[in-house]
Formats: structure tokens, C-alpha cells, sequence
């Protein structure tokens, strides 16, 4: 007879996490095309992702905190499992072997990390490194709205002097990341466009302002110096599916509140307008107020109107 002890480490040794959701997980499926014997992903309907690592030993949840070893992957797959029932799950796997696709067992790539690992991986923001420079010289932020942004973990460091910010969902998860430097700019490929958020206050907040950009939604809030009613959102351009659903749930959770409001903050010209009255549409359809925030004179966008303010000439 085995200890428990000893029967922990012989289960640890003998059980892989892919065979645990292959074999004792509904549904989940592994992405062939996205795995590899070293990062095993795994799928289970939309948005449902976890990531097989250390040679089968552990997994993670990239789009929560949720992590561990295969006793606590068990548990997340049966929550309502005791740890005695957990043990007798896996004896059920022990010494299984995880039949490993032949297109994967000797994998000619590594596949690239998740925008919650790279975001992870990436420097908080910080006084007087390149991507602040960038921000506050170029992009004439101030520093007590960068220091808001870095606190609320909205706004981390890439290379190249660029900055990330993070896409999150109604739950809080990140789900992608725009990119935006002196000489680049982009939104990881293998993330989804949900929403920039960022907000000065504790909430409940009663008034929502949405850009086009992040940049831009920092720039109004240092404008009005950083209101604590307000939410500033950005959809990084057009809006997708995942966009528009976190929209939806923010305007029904401001419809609950007292006297609320939405400030439609896009870009003064032409694509600007039309983004506009997409999201008009969709105030309307929320059965809330609004109102047309655009930047004082004839700035094309809110950040342009602080390098105004600033003495600087045209961005690029």
C-alpha cells in the first residue's frame, strides 16, 4: 500500500496534464496547428484556452491566473472535487501516455507566446525610461496621467521605445495588445481587440468616453484632469465582434447607474465621424444619453490637441 505521500509523488511522476483534458476534461481539444511538445494548447468553445507546459507537469489559464500542477488542473476542470476525489481521478490516468501528433513531436517552431505571457514577460512603465520619453516628449502626456495609467496597469513597456496597451474583457482579462512607438505601431497577431480601459477613480463610474485610440483616451483624461466619473475606452480603430460585445456589456452596466452619460471621443475628420455614428447607433440602442466630445479648435484627435497645447508641430 501506498502512503499518500508516496502516492502524490508516483501520480506527479506517472500523469501528464494533456492526458488529464484529453481524457478527464468535456470537450477540450488540442490545436495542433498552434502546439508544441513543449506548449501544448488546448480548446474547449470560444475563448476557452489552457496551455500544457514543463514537459506535461503543469499548465496555466492565459487569460486568467489560474495555473498549477495536475492535481489543481483536476480541481479547475471539477471544482466541486475534494482532494480525495481528486487522487482518485488521476489514479484513473496513471501512467497513461499523452499520444503526442506526429506533426508536433519534433516541432521545426516555437509557438509564440500568448498576449498574457508577453504582456507578463514586459517591463512595468517607469520615470525616464524610452517608452516614458516617448510618451511624455513626443506624445506630450503628463506624468501624473502616466503614473495613473502605469498603477492601473493599463500601459506596460515594449521594445523599441513603443508602448502596450492592454485590450481587456468585461471580466478583466487581457486579450491582445496595441502597439505604439515612434516607428511602429501595431496589435499582436494572435490577440483579440476587446477594449482599452482606463479609469482615475474606484467607480461606479457615471460617464463613459470612447476613442479610437488609447493615446487619445489618456490625452482627454490629462485634459480633464483625470476625472474620477469617467471611464476612458478605446477600441484601437474598427470595431470586431469582441469590441462590440464589450461595449454592449459597459453601456448596460452604465444604465444602471444615476444621470449616465457617453462622451464619443473618436477623431475630428472623416473616418472619425463614421465611427461615430456606429457607436451612436449602438448608444441609442442602450437607451442612453450622449453627447459629441470633440478636442477644443481644430485638432484631429485629443493627443494632437495636447502637442498643440505643447508648441509642437504636426504628428506623423
Amino acid at each position: 500500500m501506498y502512503g499518500q505521500e508516496e502516492e502524490l509523488i508516483r501520480l506527479r511522476v506517472s500523469v501528464n496534464c494533456a492526458t488529464v483534458l484529453e481524457r478527464l476534461g468535456t470537450g477540450w481539444a488540442l490545436d495542433q496547428s498552434e502546439s508544441t511538445r513543449r506548449a501544448l494548447k488546448f480548446r474547449r468553445g470560444p475563448g476557452e484556452i489552457l496551455i500544457v507546459n514543463h514537459d506535461g507537469k503543469g499548465w496555466f489559464d492565459p487569460l486568467s491566473e489560474a495555473k498549477g500542477d495536475i492535481f489543481s488542473l483536476v480541481q479547475h476542470l471539477e471544482p466541486a472535487l475534494n482532494f480525495g476525489q481528486v487522487r482518485q481521478r488521476l489514479r484513473a490516468v496513471a501512467g497513461v501516455a499523452f499520444a503526442y501528433p506526429e506533426q508536433i513531436a519534433a516541432p521545426l517552431r516555437e509557438v509564440k507566446a500568448l498576449p498574457a505571457e508577453r504582456w507578463a514577460e514586459r517591463r512595468r512603465l517607469s520615470r525616464g525610461s524610452a517608452v516614458w520619453r516617448y510618451l511624455t516628449k513626443t506624445r506630450c502626456l503628463p506624468e501624473d496621467v502616466l503614473k495613473a495609467a502605469g498603477a492601473a496597469d493599463v500601459v506596460r513597456e515594449g521594445p523599441y521605445a513603443s508602448a502596450w496597451f492592454a485590450h481587456r474583457d468585461h471580466g478583466g482579462a487581457l486579450t491582445g495588445i496595441e502597439m505604439r512607438g515612434p516607428e511602429f505601431r501595431g496589435f499582436t497577431a494572435d490577440g483579440a481587440k476587446t477594449l482599452f480601459r482606463f479609469g482615475a477613480g474606484l467607480g461606479p463610474f457615471s460617464r463613459l468616453a470612447i476613442f479610437e485610440a488609447p493615446i487619445d483616451a489618456l490625452s482627454m483624461a490629462a485634459f480633464e484632469q483625470l476625472r474620477t466619473d469617467t471611464i476612458y475606452v478605446a477600441t484601437t480603430g474598427g470595431m470586431g465582434p469582441g469590441t462590440v460585445l464589450a461595449l454592449k456589456q459597459l453601456l448596460a452596466d452604465l444604465f444602471t447607474l444615476p444621470n449616465p452619460i457617453v462622451a464619443i471621443a473618436t477623431d475630428n475628420d472623416a473616418p472619425g465621424e463614421r465611427h461615430a455614428k456606429r457607436l451612436t447607433a449602438l448608444i441609442e440602442d442602450a437607451n442612453l444619453a450622449w453627447e459629441r466630445a470633440k478636442p477644443p479648435g481644430n485638432a484631429k484627435d485629443w493627443n494632437k490637441f495636447l502637442q498643440i497645447q505643447a508648441g509642437k508641430g504636426d504628428d506623423e
